[in-house]
């Protein structure tokens, strides 16, 4: 009998394929690209990290380590701001002071009205003072005894303490012949006081030129002197209020007819300056 014809139909779908089939099979599967989808993203470029860290996991509370230097440094926008409410009320608390010491000061002028004594030389009665050329190398010991005028009549309800230890001097030309006291007395307002002081001098030089000068002006019956006085007063207003102690001090130019014996002095003017009370310029 003839052989029975080979048969090339397929296996039955049951049936297990050979070995040699599969591994042909697996071969173009393993070689096949993967999708795009899957791809790993770029590495980045050397030296360059990225961290991403979920917003649910960055911690909010400083670790135990650092939790001293987080309060410490935290605490500070708290102080300062204490330290400038502090700074403000203070300097809000001077300036109320100003205002307030301003408008007392304000009100008293305005009430008192004060104004600065008057001062004048009624007399001055001189001794000592030699103006003979031929004792140009002796010294002089002038004695001064002056006669002052404090009027008061300005102030109606202003009056005027003159305290001890003032001082009244006479020069010449810039020397100063005598000096001596201003007394201590209480000048009430509306009031004029005339008093006397005694002053004196001792090893008093002239150069040949003064004593020249002094001479003609002696021959001529008008000698220019100059009074000063320095005396700490304290400013009466009515009953109650008083100031501190301040100085007044007072300039007053004037002419004597003569130097020796009794002269009448006539005033040319006289300058009172009290720093602490503008009002007594």
């Amino acid at each position: 009998m003839p052989p029975p014809p080979s048969s090339s139909l397929p296996p039955p779908p049951g049936r297990d394929r050979p070995a040699d089939d599969d591994a042909a099979a697996a071969a173009p599967t393993e070689t096949t690209p993967l999708h795009p989808s899957f791809r790993r993203p770029p590495a980045p470029p050397p030296g360059t990290y990225i961290i991403q860290v979920p917003k649910d996991q960055v911690l909010r509370v400083p670790p135990p380590d650092r939790a001293r230097r987080y309060r410490k440094l935290a605490a500070r926008p708290a102080r300062r701001r204490l330290l400038r409410r502090a700074c403000c009320l203070a300097c809000a608390a001077l300036l109320l002071l100003v205002v307030l010491a301003a408008a007392f000061v304000g009100a008293v002028y305005l009430v008192f009205r004060p104004r600065a004594p008057a001062f004048s030389v009624a007399s001055l009665s001189i001794r000592g003072v030699d103006v003979d050329p031929a004792a140009l190398s002796s010294a002089l010991s002038p004695a001064v005894d002056a006669a002052v005028r404090a009027d008061n009549g300005r102030n109606k309800k202003v009056g005027v303490d003159y305290r001890g230890g003032g001082e009244v001097a006479v020069s010449y030309s810039g020397v100063r012949l005598a000096a001596g006291q201003w007394p201590a007395f209480y000048q009430a307002p509306r009031n004029v006081t005339v008093f006397s002081t005694s002053l004196s001098g001792k090893g008093v030089s002239l150069t040949e030129e003064q004593r020249k000068r002094l001479a003609s002006e002696q021959a001529a019956g008008a000698v220019p002197l100059t009074v000063e006085a320095v005396v700490p007063v304290r400013i009466r207003f009515g009953k109650v209020l008083r100031t501190w102690t301040v100085d007044v001090k007072a300039r007053c130019e004037v002419t004597v007819d003569k130097l020796a014996g009794t002269a009448a002095a006539a005033n040319r003017g006289c300058k009172v300056k009290v720093k602490p009370l503008w009002w007594w310029w």
